[in-house]
């Protein structure tokens, strides 16, 4: 069994070799605050003014000025990640988060990064699409000599143009990715009316698609995996974990995603159509965009998109790859819809009392299942929703646009209050087309429903509204 004794024991050797004499000119490293919830957007307390981004579960990296250069310390290292309620992974990241904090500087800032190695092994840092000097790049073995286990490395460049980015390990870089390793950086424009292409909002989130594939009962990542992964998260959460986006009515919102998992991300939602106002390479052009409701995101992209919410209520907001919004799912289990194995369930559960009959009607029983799992695990589909079982996990979310919020009021308003006469209801009348099933199947034989009964068309009946 892996404790966090032994999990990190590794990282108090390397620590231990960071003397205080070696960090003695290197400014302060935050640690990540203890909730894995949303922290509020950081208000700029030195240097030029900005409006802040909120990041989605996570929170924003501080700095200090230092002779006109604005400095940050980034801490490679172990850390523990809850993923959700009921489960915690053991990840690797940066000052005590996975991902690590978001940094957030302005267009012509001077800024100077100090990169502390708390891992077992060595790691260099790439500050994916900026424009900086080649020996700043952070590709370890080509622009730079890897920073090894106790050591500190230091990176200057100017934040030369506005945009959405990434940082992340190009060290070992399979398995540090794979273990969690990387976080944002957004950088705001100088002089925000006089940028192409960027609009000033009231709300500004962001967040990364990352994902990892956990055994259940166990908490470190398999970093062999290529494809088959069975926790899909944003900013290593997983629906029900992953904190809502409340909106005020009419504002207009920035939602910044990138991608760093092993496939692309169709990203939809509801109740609104948006536009794709940025990517890794900049903000684009007013006359290019077109209204969309998703957006696929492939791998190693950033796409900033933007919206004004005219429409009150909860809205969906997900990966449109239905397996990415179940949670941690098992690729062998086999297609049981239609089998009727009432009969053998009682025999099996003689032997196994806790067997339960899933899957003959599809896979919607699952959440409501209450079935005995290893300890930190999560079930699939576990999410709740004010009518009952939302059937979602994993890249899913709600954005939550209400009337009266405060300008930068981020808690959480609860679920929607529908005015009356806004919720669909059953219909009891009578059905115009009535229901019409097969009666036999294409050999011939007769179809049965999952009680052995014969399958015949529903006949109309009377009814009425409620």
């Amino acid at each position: 069994m892996t404790t966090r004794r032994l999990f990190l024991g590794g990282a108090a050797v390397a620590a231990a070799a960071v003397g205080r004499a070696a960090l003695a000119a290197v400014p302060e490293a935050p640690v990540a605050p203890p909730a894995n919830t949303m922290a509020p957007p950081l208000q700029p307390a030195s240097g030029r003014p900005y409006r802040p981004v909120v990041t989605l579960n996570g929170w924003t990296l501080p700095w200090r000025m230092n002779a006109g250069w604005k400095e940050f310390h980034l801490v490679a290292e172990p850390v523990l990640r809850e993923l959700a309620p009921s489960m915690t992974a053991q990840l690797w990241g940066y000052n005590g988060s996975s991902p690590g904090p978001t940094i957030e500087v302005v267009e012509g800032d001077k800024v100077r990064l100090f990169v502390t190695n708390r891992l077992p092994e060595h790691t260099a840092v790439h500050w994916h699409g900026q424009r900086l000097p080649s020996g700043m790049d952070g590709v370890g073995g080509l622009t730079q000599p890897q920073i090894p286990p106790g050591k500190t490395f230091v990176y200057e460049f100017e934040a030369r143009r506005s945009g959405t980015f990434m940082y992340h390990p190009h060290a070992d870089e399979m398995v540090q990715m794979a273990m969690g390793m990387m976080g944002l950086w957004v950088t705001h424009p100088t002089d925000p009316k006089r940028t192409p292409g960027y609009t000033e909002v009231d709300r500004d989130f962001c967040f990364l698609l990352n994902a990892f594939d956990i055994e259940p009962g166990s908490a470190t990542p398999k970093v062999m995996t290529m494809l088959d992964f069975n926790l899909w998260c944003w900013n290593s959460r997983v629906f029900p974990g992953i904190d809502s986006l409340p909106v005020r009515l009419g504002d207009r919102v920035r939602i910044r995603v990138g991608n760093l998992t092993m496939t692309n991300h169709p990203i939809h939602m509801h109740g609104h159509e948006f536009v794709v106002a940025g990517t890794d390479g900049g903000w684009t052009n007013p006359a290019s965009r077109w209204p969309e409701v998703t957006a696929d995101i492939a791998v190693g992209q950033m796409r900033a998109i933007e919206f004004v919410a005219t429409e009150p209520g909860d809205w969906a907001f997900h990966c449109h790859k239905s397996h990415h919004t179940m949670n941690a799912m098992g690729h062998a289990v086999p297609t049981m819809i239609g089998v009727d194995h009432r009969d053998v369930v009682h025999k099996i559960q003689q032997l196994v009392p806790d067997y339960m009959v899933m899957g003959e009607r599809g896979m919607a029983d699952m959440g409501e299942m209450e079935m005995p799992l290893p300890d930190n695990t999560l079930p699939m589909m576990t999410g709740r929703g004010p009518f009952g079982p939302l059937e979602m996990g994993g890249m899913f979310t709600v954005i939550k646009v209400r009337e009266g919020l405060a300008r930068d009021d981020y808690r959480d308003p609860g679920w929607y209050r529908h005015p009356p006469g806004t919720v669909a209801y059953e219909w009891t009348g009578v059905s115009v087309n009535p229901h019409r099933a097969p009666t036999s199947n294409t050999d011939g034989s007769e179809v049965h429903d999952h009680r052995g009964a014969p399958w015949r068309a529903v006949k109309p009946h009377g009814g009425h509204r409620p």
